[in-house]
């Protein structure tokens, strides 16, 4: 039987899921400490993505990650994509959730870790879409200005995606510096991560999350080989290789009961927003 189909069939007969409003202080805050802490005990011992792989140097060059600072004056973390040498895209929500406002983002390019190495970069200059909804992550999607960053072979852009495309079956690649599964702790490697999933169709999604939650601008993938988790929101989901690598997806939600459960990941489609961010750039 098609992979698509048995998928279908077993996503189709679960039950409406819940997802993350309050991304902040249920997932961001914590997991700013946790990778912090585990970055540490990383330079003490030498020795998230779930289900995937480490990431060499220069893997991933799109990927930003952020650690952000709250007008609370607490920390939190977030993933994002170099489009230009000035811009990055991220998920909305890493800006302002249903609970927190953002103040401050640092963007960490070409580093394998969030918080040392590669080139760092503060802002506070960020427009997240004027349609956004903290409620339901419609129009999850914002970018961030940044001062003029030079391309190296750790850091480069990525192109968006454009077109009617809706790439229902494409393999794609998630990056990231989130947790490796639900229950990972600050014993666990810490470095930058990246996952291969299968796009699968809006309305499998939508048997999960949901029609207010799943829309036109919504794309979803399987979560059978592995997925996104706490603290990779915002980051990118790609197709291709090297310089011919477009930007897909934004990483915007995953089931409120958690990553490991291989219910379906949530992402911003990006060609549903070209024009918006062409505009913008």
């Amino acid at each position: 039987m098609n992979f698509l189909i048995v998928v279908a069939l077993a996503l189709a007969v679960a039950a409406e899921d819940s997802i993350t409003t309050n991304y902040h202080e249920a997932i961001g805050i914590p997991e700013a400490t946790r990778i912090w802490l585990a970055e540490r005990a990383q330079d003490f011992d030498g020795s998230k993505i779930v289900g995937g792989q480490a990431s060499a140097l220069g893997a991933n060059p799109h990927l930003g990650g952020l650690i952000i600072v709250l007008t609370n004056g607490r920390q939190s973390v977030c993933g994002s994509s170099l489009i230009s040498n000035t811009k990055l895209v991220t998920a909305a929500h890493c800006w302002r959730d249903s609970n927190s406002q953002a103040r401050q983002f640092t963007v960490v390019l070409g580093s394998l870790r969030l918080f040392s190495g590669g080139v760092r970069i503060e802002t506070r200059s960020v427009q997240a879409h004027a349609s956004y909804n903290t409620q339901n992550l419609n129009n999850d999607i914002a970018i961030i200005s940044i001062s003029h960053v030079t391309f190296t072979n750790a850091i480069r852009r990525v192109a968006l995606a454009t077109g009617s495309n809706n790439y229902v079956g494409v393999w794609a690649t998630a990056a990231g510096f989130g947790k490796t599964s639900d229950s990972a702790g600050i014993s666990n490697s810490q470095s930058q991560k990246h996952v291969t999933m299968q796009v699968i169709t809006n309305a499998v999604c939508t048997s999960t999350f949901g029609p207010s939650v799943i829309t036109a601008s919504t794309m979803c993938t399987a979560t059978n080989a592995g997925s996104t988790c706490n603290g990779d929101s915002g980051g990118p989901l790609v197709i291709g290789s090297g310089d011919n690598r477009q930007l897909i997806g934004i990483t915007s939600f995953g089931s409120g009961s958690g990553c490991s459960r291989r219910l379906p990941a949530g992402f911003t489609r990006v060609t549903s927003f070209a024009t918006w961010i062409n505009a913008r750039l």
